[in-house]
């Protein structure tokens, strides 16, 4: 794919927040892109990975298989959003599977491939990962923020489950 694509599919992500054109072309040396189909998976409940997965176009369906076959979604992430972002921390097991709703296009970072930047581009590593713990903590707050409102709705309101 050429290097021009990659620089822009990156200076476009929430991961260039805080670095300049040079340094998202370090970055966008480290990339690779998916084109996946409606349906694809990218990856399954149980698979360890070590990549951090930003969603271009189309959506990703986070989401469950019960035994007898049928999908449930969790999650839907639309472009922009990152995927993977604790397992390119832990390389712990997936929660659940990522599937492609729709034509859908990713890029992916892998975690080795990242940290070789640490010795000719610290910079960029640092601010990469600003902007991974800015997700992340968007994330926290979302959940901290639905708990509440779910213990009020409980204890406050007397709500039926």
């Amino acid at each position: 794919m050429q290097d021009k694509v990659k620089f822009d599919l990156v200076k476009s992500s929430a991961l260039a927040r805080e670095l300049s054109d040079a340094e998202c072309e370090a970055l966008s040396k480290l990339i690779t892109v998916h084109d996946l189909k409606d349906g694809e998976v990218l990856l399954r409940e149980g698979q360890s990975d070590s990549n951090l997965y930003v969603v271009v176009s189309g959506g990703i369906a986070v989401g469950k298989q019960d035994d007898a076959g049928k999908w449930s979604t969790l999650h839907a992430l639309v472009p922009g959003d990152f995927v993977g972002e604790l397992s390119f921390m832990d390389n712990e097991p997936r929660f659940a599977t990522l599937r492609a709703e729709g034509a859908t296009r990713v890029f992916s970072l892998n975690r080795e491939k990242f940290e070789t930047l640490l010795d000719s581009h610290p910079r960029v590593v640092y601010k990469a990962m600003r902007a991974i713990m800015r997700v992340v903590h968007s994330i926290q707050r979302r959940l901290s923020m639905n708990l509440v409102e779910l213990q009020n709705y409980i204890y406050k309101v007397h709500g039926k489950y």
